[in-house]
């Protein structure tokens, strides 16, 4: 225990032996040793004693205190790259097919072989009886072609930098910054 418990403890000893060993003297009769009735005192003594009841506390402060800084720079990098970039564009190739070929139901719809559409072309013919006749037929093919083109693009990229600053216990260290 702490001197100031000990201190506390041996006053609080003190004050419950006090109450304990007076006891309350109005209209009492005084007798001597031999049993002897003496006159009666009329003595004021007080009941209601105090007894201190001590509790310790603890208060905590918190301080805070600066023990450096931080000083955030940024980069910026810029870079040049050169893309390779595909561009696709679609041409059509057309050839005409001689077919002269009648037909009795209306005109033949347009129909595809593979990556080639076939689209009829039809003429009406002047005869005795009227009939539709096939000329020809055109056929579309598509071809894909791929060509490369070099684009010139500047990318641009960042950095981060930390510098930390300690201070001293003297007070904050100042950047000149």
């Amino acid at each position: 225990m702490s001197k100031k418990t000990d201190k506390l403890k041996s006053e609080f000893d003190e004050k419950l032996h006090e109450s304990q060993s007076s006891s309350p003297m109005e209209n009492r009769d005084i007798q001597d040793a031999y049993g002897r009735e003496r006159e009666k005192l009329d003595v004021d003594i007080e009941y209601n004693k105090t007894i201190p009841v001590i509790e310790e506390q603890l208060r905590v402060d918190k301080e805070v205190r600066e023990t450096g800084s931080v000083h955030i720079a940024k980069d910026v990098h810029r870079e040049n790259v050169d893309l390779d970039l595909p561009i696709i564009h679609e041409e059509a190739e057309i050839e005409r097919v001689e077919i002269n070929q009648y037909v009795d139901t209306p005109p033949p719809p347009v129909r595809y072989e593979g990556d080639k559409m076939i689209i009829p072309v039809l003429k009406e013919v002047l005869v005795v009886e009227k009939r539709l006749l096939v000329v020809e037929e055109i056929h579309v093919t598509k071809r894909r072609t791929e060509e490369h083109n070099t684009e010139h693009v500047e990318l641009l990229r960042e950095e981060i930098r930390v510098e930390r600053k300690q201070n001293s216990p003297e007070g904050p260290e100042r950047s000149t910054h």
